[in-house]
């Protein structure tokens, strides 16, 4: 296989299985964390190595080293694996994914980004979601008539604050996140709740047409319910570890144990929360952004660069919601091919860092 973003916690995650179920791995792609891949090259022996950075590739301990979003696109359609798992970081995924498809690869993917941005031109039937809540929902789907499909959220490292509080969060107060240790960027999105609705948006793209909606689900045992047209309703528990879902997407007869099972007695008691405007304004575009999920580039890119001003200091916590909705309310035209994408990306972007 080919792994996209092998030093995050999911290309961690993914090795492990991988290990676990013998699997060669060809080529492996990272950003800045040369230490750790380094161990990874010693002990899976891929073909090639891609880095984020010239500067960084005479640091790597192998043969055959290139870098940047070019190296990548060249080494996916150089290679001979049949499976590309894609855990890049951000817009930075969406190339690699188009291109993994078009070489008629199936993909593992983590990257929210190639769905999110770019959904109505991709082939979802080659893709194999690995985040939990998709995971989930595929993991619980029948031949019945289904009602709603629900993902649930931790609630992020802000779900107990005093409301008032939230306008002078910092950087280290978002990265507190109640249930586990995540990357900058994605714990930013769960204190925002960015990161849910963009996997909501990924759930329209991945199983069509229909309700969605998402709920806190304090604890991270429940990843997905889904309510049936005749009353009923189904929940997918399971321990928060990325191992599982990604052990069906490298393994299609999963048959072994990867998870030890929840036990109802030790848990005890569960809490739901609604997902409110008031802590969340964010949530405020949902309902449209469902109706018009091409609208996601929008999203995705003004997400980004509000992300980055809050990480200079630039902005506060809460300008990072107003950011997205103010350029969902300016940009509403959709696009109309991939091309489209890149460019609509391209002037949400340039139009947001214009901004003081």
């Amino acid at each position: 296989m080919i792994l996209l973003g092998s030093t995050g916690s999911i290309g961690v995650n993914t090795l492990e299985v991988a290990k676990k179920f013998n699997m060669n791995v060809e080529i492996l792609v990272c950003g800045r964390n040369i230490q750790l891949l380094n161990s990874q090259i010693l002990e899976h022996s891929p073909k090639v190595v891609v880095v984020q950075r010239k500067e960084d590739v005479l640091k790597v301990n192998h043969n055959n080293v290139f870098y940047g979003e070019d190296a990548i696109i060249k080494a996916i359609e150089d290679s001979s694996s049949k499976l590309v798992v894609n855990a890049l970081v951000g817009f930075l995924g969406l190339r690699p994914t188009i291109t993994a498809l078009a070489c008629g690869k199936k993909v593992a993917l983590a990257n929210k980004e190639s769905l999110v941005a770019c959904g109505s031109f991709i082939d979802v039937g080659k893709i194999q979601p690995i985040d939990s809540e998709h995971f989930g929902l595929w993991y619980l789907m029948q031949n019945r008539p289904v009602s709603k499909m629900i993902i649930t959220a931790s609630g992020g490292a802000f779900r107990d604050w005093d409301l008032d509080k939230l306008k002078n969060a910092t950087l280290s107060d978002t990265q507190k996140h109640p249930n586990w240790s995540m990357g900058q960027k994605i714990t930013i999105d769960s204190a925002t709740m960015t990161n849910k609705m963009f996997e909501l948006l990924e759930a329209r793209w991945l199983f069509g047409e229909g309700e969605y909606n998402a709920i806190i689900e304090t604890k991270s045992l429940i990843h997905a319910l889904i309510d049936f047209k005749d009353g009923s309703t189904t929940a997918h528990f399971a321990h928060a570890s990325m191992q599982l879902p990604i052990a069906y997407a490298l393994n299609e007869k999963m048959d072994e144990n990867i998870l030890g099972h929840v036990d109802l007695l030790k848990v005890g008691s569960l809490e739901f929360r609604e997902i409110t405007t008031d802590r969340y304004p964010i949530w405020s575009i949902k309902e449209e952004l469902l109706k018009n999920p091409q609208r996601g580039v929008v999203v995705n890119a003004a997400n980004e660069v509000a992300i980055e001003k809050f990480i200079n200091k630039e902005i506060g916590f809460l300008d990072i919601s107003k950011t997205i909705i103010k350029a969902f309310e300016k940009f509403t035209e959709l696009p109309t091919s991939i091309d489209d994408v890149f460019a609509l990306d391209d002037e949400v972007r340039r139009e947001i860092r214009s901004k003081s």
